[in-house]
């Protein structure tokens, strides 16, 4: 017998075949195994080693009703009712066994329920979402001519691009088209082009609703499946609008997944989002702690102004680690990594901010997580980066806005079953965080610094910003933003502006001078600073010696006047002795704090004018203006009519100059308005002239001759004549009036 030759068309429509009965055994087997609607499936009971899979054959009656196995809680993947497809993908990326936020929500996504989820970071949420996306597209059979199915909303553009690449690892046996539609990118014409051919977006906000603008015929009618990851972000204010914009352009019918480690419970957010009877699966709810177990998590009170001398000393202590540092504002991110790289602490550094173009950011990332290295950060960090190579230290040098911001920070370190390590810097204002970390189950260990290490950087920071000026501009802009960003925070039990050490923490950043925070209450600073010292005071700063002179009391004797003066001399001479380090030598103290201004008496004699009459006897002031005769009271009386009548001529006098100088102001634009019109009169005759108007206008005035000459009588004459012209005039006569023009001028 022949082989039978392979056609094509019977390859597709077996394919075709076996991919509808595997949708329909799916259906029924999922059918089968739903979970009732409140329930946690990780209480269930999963399968043993040994116990078939799928399908069960009871008996061969055709009337009797089919058996499948039980996927409730099951920890291996195979386990579960997906598609073939999914389970290569997952083999190929060595995803074997189920974590505690997969097994408790796949059971509830895969019958297309709405999901709350919540687990603790790094405990494989994003297999959780992307698993359903991609089963309830191949079981509605998404072709590219159906359009987007699927939209996956992250906050930030690194999160979107680690789970575009676990969703092109998993999904890559299905034939779904999928796009990243993320910020930052010059490529934006490209997406609009092929945008309405994707099957799966995995964008931002921003870039998304741009699309829904701008890009036509972009339709998500057809909308299937909707993800929000780290979904308590992006229902914040920061993306209420986006958010909002975007919501009213999908379908209310369709399934929605929301996944972060600290869930939301609004009614106001789920009513946005439209979700129907959505089941809140908590992983961590039971657990003792809401951070990893094998995370340690230490904290540590440091004031403002040392707080980069214990970074210092931090870096200088771990040159082996591998540690992530959060700050709280773009520009003291920036500051700090150039300040640090100019120091040169011994250990590559790197930095990472939103202000960065997309292409610097991505290459950050990728370096960070290849090598051992420092990586300055803002928040834009802190949600759902998974770096390859485990993080040993987590160190959060400014303090979180609040406990969520926390758990995501520290989540960066410790995730799956490797370790990891934090530390929290604090100021003394700021210790209450700690009580409110305890209650959201966060186990932190308060520690002292320890000071015999700290090594300060205070003075290598000054001769920096000296040696280099533009940097500045960028501490004055890193002071500045991070009392803003303290200012704006809506916790003031834990921000308190005015409790900061203001004058220190600028000297602390190399600055010579405090620099002006205009959006901070001038009143209640100046409360402030009365409270730290009630009796008034008056400094009197030399700025060119460094040193401020005071005045005590009356009281005071001159002994203790001069040890005070002496003692503040000693105490700036001790300022001025900081080693040199790296080549630099440290800039002695430029500024006076304010505790060090010294007191005046203010309640000193003040001096007053004494006024003599003819007779030499004293007279009080205004006694000019007295009236002598109304001498009734013993004392001499201003007469008011007089000074009355002397006002009336000063303003008189001013009103005279004023109506003077609008004349003069008046005349002046006038002149300038004249001078502008002959500008543009003739500008527009030159426009409008002929070429042979020019060339005539210009041989008429080169053919201007001005001389003196004789007339009949013998005087002299000035004489012009306009029609004469050089060309015209014959030798001799040239000649004679090249005579007569010597002769004049000797004469």
């Amino acid at each position: 017998m022949k082989p039978k030759s392979k056609n094509p068309k019977f390859t597709r429509k077996k394919k075709w075949v076996s991919e509808v009965e595997e949708i329909e055994l799916l259906e029924s087997w999922i059918e089968y195994g739903k979970p009732d609607s409140g329930s946690n499936p990780l209480s269930i009971k999963p399968l043993s080693k040994d116990a078939p899979i799928g399908k069960l054959e009871d008996n061969d009656d055709e009337n009797s009703l089919l058996l499948f196995s039980s996927y409730g809680g099951c920890k291996k993947f195979v386990q579960y009712p997906i598609s073939q497809k999914t389970k290569d993908g997952l083999a190929e990326g060595k995803f074997k066994v189920t974590t505690d936020i997969q097994r408790a929500s796949l059971p509830h996504t895969l019958c297309g329920r709405d999901i709350l989820g919540a687990a603790k970071t790094g405990s494989g949420k994003t297999l959780a979402f992307i698993i359903p996306v991609l089963e309830k597209l191949y079981r509605a059979r998404w072709g590219p001519e159906d359009g987007v199915g699927c939209i996956i909303i992250t906050p930030t553009r690194e999160l979107a691009g680690q789970i575009f690449d676990v969703l092109n690892l998993v999904g890559k046996r299905h034939g779904f088209s999928a796009g990243l539609l993320i910020g930052g990118r010059k490529d934006v014409e490209v997406e609009k082009e092929s945008v309405n051919d994707l099957n799966i977006l995995v964008c931002t906000p921003g870039r998304l609703l741009q699309h829904m603008d701008e890009t036509q015929n972009f339709d998500c009618s057809q909308l299937q499946i909707l993800v929000l990851d780290e979904a308590d972000r992006i229902l914040d204010v920061g993306f209420k609008q986006a958010l909002n914009a975007i919501i009213s352009q999908l379908p209310k019918k369709r399934q929605t997944l929301l996944f972060s480690a600290t869930q939301t419970k609004s009614i106001q957010d789920l009513a946005r989002l439209s979700l129907k009877d959505p089941e809140y699966i908590s992983v961590h709810k039971e657990h003792v702690t809401a951070t990893p177990s094998r995370l340690q998590q230490t904290a540590m009170i440091v004031p403002l102004d040392q707080k980069l001398d214990m970074l210092w000393s931090f870096i200088k202590a771990h040159l082996n680690s591998k540690i992530l540092v959060f700050l709280s504002t773009c520009k003291q991110v920036k500051f700090v990594f150039e300040a640090f790289k100019k120091l040169r602490p011994g250990i590559p550094l790197t930095c990472l901010h939103g202000r960065m173009k997309q292409e610097v950011r991505m290459v950050i990332y990728s370096q960070f997580c290849e090598k051992r290295t420092v990586l300055f950060s803002t928040d834009v960090a802190s949600r759902g980066l998974d770096f390859n190579k485990a993080v040993d230290w987590v160190v959060q040098v400014d303090c979180p806005d609040d406990t969520a911001s926390y758990i995501h920070r520290v989540g960066r370190t410790a995730r799956y079953h490797s370790g990891g390590r934090s530390v929290l810097f604090l100021t003394p204002s700021e210790e209450v965080i700690l009580q409110k970390l305890q209650s959201a189950k966060v186990p932190v260990q308060l520690i002292k610094a320890n000071t015999k290490r700290l090594q300060s950087v205070s003075g290598l920071l000054g001769s920096l910003l000296v040696k280099y000026p533009s940097m500045q501009a960028l501490a004055e802009r890193a002071f500045i933003t991070y009392l803003r960003s303290i200012h704006k925070q809506r916790d003031k039990e834990v921000f308190d502006v005015m409790k900061l050490p203001i004058e220190e923490f600028s000297a602390s950043l190399g600055l010579p001078m405090t620099p002006k925070v205009r959006f901070l209450d001038r009143k209640s600073r100046a409360g402030t600073v009365s409270e730290k010292a009630p009796q008034p005071k008056i400094a009197v700063e030399n700025i060119e010696a460094k040193t401020s002179i005071e005045l005590a009391d009356p009281n005071q004797s001159k002994e203790e006047m001069e040890k005070a003066f002496l003692f503040e001399k000693e105490t700036e001479i001790d300022e001025e002795r900081i080693g040199a380090e790296n080549g630099l030598t440290a800039v002695p103290a430029t500024r006076i704090l304010k505790k060090k201004k010294l007191k005046i008496n203010v309640h000193r004699p003040v001096g007053t004018r004494v006024v003599f009459d003819e007779e030499g006897n004293t007279l009080p002031p205004l006694a000019a203006f007295a009236n002598t005769d109304n001498t009734g009271c013993g004392k001499d009386l201003v007469e008011h009519d007089i000074v009355q009548d002397r006002y009336e001529k000063l303003r008189e006098d001013m009103k005279n100059r004023d109506k003077e100088d609008k004349e003069l102001h008046k005349k002046r634009l006038e002149k300038m308005r004249l001078k502008e019109k002959m500008k543009r009169r003739r500008a527009a005759e030159v426009l409008s002239g002929s070429d042979d108007e020019e060339t005539e206008d210009r041989s008429t005035k080169k053919s201007k001759i001005y001389f003196d000459s004789d007339n009949e009588d013998g005087e002299k004459e000035n004489k012009y004549e306009p029609g004469i012209k050089a060309d015209s005039i014959s030798l001799a006569e040239q000649e004679a009036l090249a005579l007569n023009l010597l002769s004049s001028m000797h004469s």
